[in-house]
């Protein structure tokens, strides 16, 4: 054949007459994953290491040791969250489950290391109640941390309850008088007697429990769940695992079927994630009210904000001035850095 006949055979060829061989990553994949129908729904009572403590619904006395399956990738996971488990649901010793699904939550507690960090920090999940435990004296209570404590609950749909400590040391309704325009519920508890009226509260519900060191919420930890040193260290005792004051844990209440959750470490709320809105919304009441209010209303009012809708409530009769300056005393821990509470 001439280079001539070879040229011309070469220009008959089509495409179809060329193989290709398909590159890498040219195969569709499917973003199916697996429902996993059959697992094992439970909630997440301790973090610690890259493992999960869980306790499944149907056995709420079992702890079942899990990790992150990895279907989920950097989907957080933490305290109070309702998760689905599969493998070996056993809780035994050497047993590791895996968690394949986190259900939405209801509720979250959040805050940021301080009011400039961007980064939020996902404390607890799913909580009904946040209880603030401030003592009366020995330290002497501060409204900064529980005004910050009551926006990190308004901005995350948990109804926040006061629990003021050593009542045996002062008279609490001086302080409590700052919070009654706001409907807050306020329990007051002593070292000498039980704590009836939180046993109250918390009972059926799943509750987190915040506070300064040597408030006395320790003391309101042990006398609600008596083995509560045993039970963290199942929660906490994996592997070479420890609970740490940074982490939060979720204690079983006896004969109340609810849970409360330690969060020791927090001592202040970084509140960089939330904005004046996100606060006033939590008041059924005012929602609809700072709708008339100008785009970026702190809602504190002259002459910061001289058009916010709240004092045009008042004028109105519809909103009580006490209820308003409780509030805008509240929503002024946004403007008050962290370190000064």
């Amino acid at each position: 054949m001439t280079r001539g006949g070879g040229r011309g055979a070469a220009s008959r060829l089509d495409e179809s007459d060329v193989r290709i061989r398909p590159g890498r990553g040219t195969r569709p994949r499917s973003k199916r994953r697996p429902e996993h129908a059959d697992a094992t729904e439970a909630m997440v009572v301790g973090v610690d290491r890259g493992r999960w403590t869980c306790a499944p619904d149907d056995d709420p006395e079992l702890r079942v040791v899990a990790m992150r399956a990895r279907e989920l990738g950097r989907t957080p996971v933490v305290v109070g969250d309702q998760v689905g488990l599969v493998g070996d649901v056993s809780g035994g010793e050497d047993a590791l489950a895996r968690i394949v699904r986190v259900a939405e939550r209801s509720s979250v507690l959040r805050r940021t290391a301080d009011d400039t960090d961007p980064y939020e920090r996902v404390v607890v999940a799913n909580a009904s109640h946040l209880v603030i435990v401030t003592a009366l004296a020995d330290p002497v209570p501060r409204t900064g941390f529980v005004d910050r404590a009551l926006v990190a609950a308004y901005a995350g749909g948990l109804e926040p309850v006061l629990c003021l400590t050593k009542a045996d040391l002062a008279d609490p309704d001086e302080f409590a008088a700052n919070y009654a325009a706001l409907d807050l519920t306020v329990v007051v508890t002593r070292a000498d007697e039980d704590p009836a009226a939180l046993r109250e509260v918390v009972a059926g519900r799943v509750s987190a429990l915040i506070g300064h060191s040597g408030v006395g919420k320790s003391t309101l930890v042990n006398q609600l769940v008596p083995d509560a040193d045993r039970a963290v260290g199942e929660v906490s005792g994996v592997g070479k695992g420890r609970h740490t004051s940074t982490s939060a844990v979720a204690l079983a209440l006896p004969d109340l079927d609810g849970w409360v959750i330690d969060t020791p470490g927090i001592r202040s709320f970084g509140l960089a994630h939330i904005a004046p809105d996100d606060v006033v919304a939590a008041f059924g009441d005012l929602a609809a009210a700072i709708e008339e209010c100008p785009r970026g209303c702190g809602h504190l009012g002259p002459p910061a904000d001289p058009e916010c809708a709240l004092d045009a409530e008042v004028a109105a009769g519809r909103l009580s001035p006490a209820r308003k300056e409780a509030l805008r005393r509240v929503l002024e821990a946004l403007r008050t850095p962290a370190w000064e509470t």
